[in-house]
């Protein structure tokens, strides 16, 4: 290939990926239409949501992790568009590493998870965060084949991951960090120790994550044309697009698609000094279009 026509086939991908990424919503969305999330779910494009108003709530969940049943617990959000109570998530190293709740779902060509969350004043760094699954079923074993991957690299039939978390860039950034993708898919890079880390997606500039506020956090995930590296992945912060990423070929076979999603605060000590870390989380929504901040 000529250099003028590798520059021009070059080029062309930019301006589509530059195409692509306009096409994605800002803003207000789906949940513009209903006040405080109330009765989103109601609408046809809402597969999940969870406003945590009732008591009874981890009875919508399929699997928690709240150890002692000291972990998790119900408080007031004092912010009147997320209602009475939010989740909290009390992570104390000195007795575990925080806890969370995990729902399995049947999925979509494109997914959007949208949810609100509060670092703690006094939070430190957090290992890992809200993370959706790429499963082989929704039953038995299968369910499962997407955890416990941590260092694996996917085959393209059994799973992928991604992630959107605070990172601290080994403790560069101020805790909790910034906003960016941990990501598994069978195209990912090898970490120097031999192993496959989840690799980062993330913008080259944002601002340190505020801490003592609610955050509004969504991001959206198209699966790939099996075999075909057409996936794509984006994230927004309170309704501002950050980031979009294509060319993504998350799998090989049709069967295989995003079907679990973990809400946790998952702490470790790795980088994270203090010994209690409270993150709280309010008004998730698993949706097939843009959701965007409620109101």
């Amino acid at each position: 290939m000529k250099i003028r026509d590798r520059f021009s086939l070059l080029l062309l991908i930019g301006l589509l990926s530059f195409a692509r990424a306009a096409d994605l919503p800002e803003g207000p969305g789906l949940a513009d239409r209903f006040p405080g999330d109330q009765n989103i779910a109601s609408n046809p494009a809402v597969i999940f949501s969870e406003d945590f108003e009732t008591k009874d709530y981890a009875a919508r969940w399929d699997d928690v992790r709240n150890e002692g049943k000291r972990v998790l617990s119900l408080v007031d959000p004092a912010l009147p568009v997320l209602g009475r109570h939010c989740l909290q998530v009390t992570a104390d190293l000195e007795s575990n590493t925080g806890g969370g709740l995990t729902k399995w779902f049947t999925s979509s060509e494109t997914l959007f998870i949208r949810f609100y969350t509060k670092f703690d004043r006094e939070c430190d760094y957090v290992h890992h965060f809200v993370t959706l699954r790429a499963n082989r079923s929704l039953q038995g074993e299968g369910r499962w084949s997407g955890f416990g991957k941590a260092g694996l690299l996917p085959k393209g039939d059994d799973y992928f991951i991604t992630a959107l978390e605070p990172a601290g860039e080994w403790t560069k950034w101020p805790a909790p960090g910034h906003w960016n993708f941990y990501t598994y898919w069978p195209d990912m890079k090898k970490a120097p120790d031999g192993n496959y880390w989840g690799n980062s997606f993330k913008p080259d500039q944002q601002a340190d994550i505020k801490k003592g506020e609610w955050i509004c956090a969504e991001f959206m995930l198209k699966h790939n044309t099996p075999g075909k590296p057409d996936g794509e992945q984006a994230y927004w912060i309170n309704g501002r697009r950050m980031g979009s990423w294509t060319g993504i070929k998350w799998r090989t076979v049709p069967e295989l698609m995003a079907n679990s999603l973990t809400l946790e605060s998952y702490v470790t000590d790795m980088w994270t000094k203090h010994q209690i870390n409270i993150v709280s989380f309010d008004n998730l929504v698993i949706a097939k279009e843009y959701i965007g901040p409620t109101r």
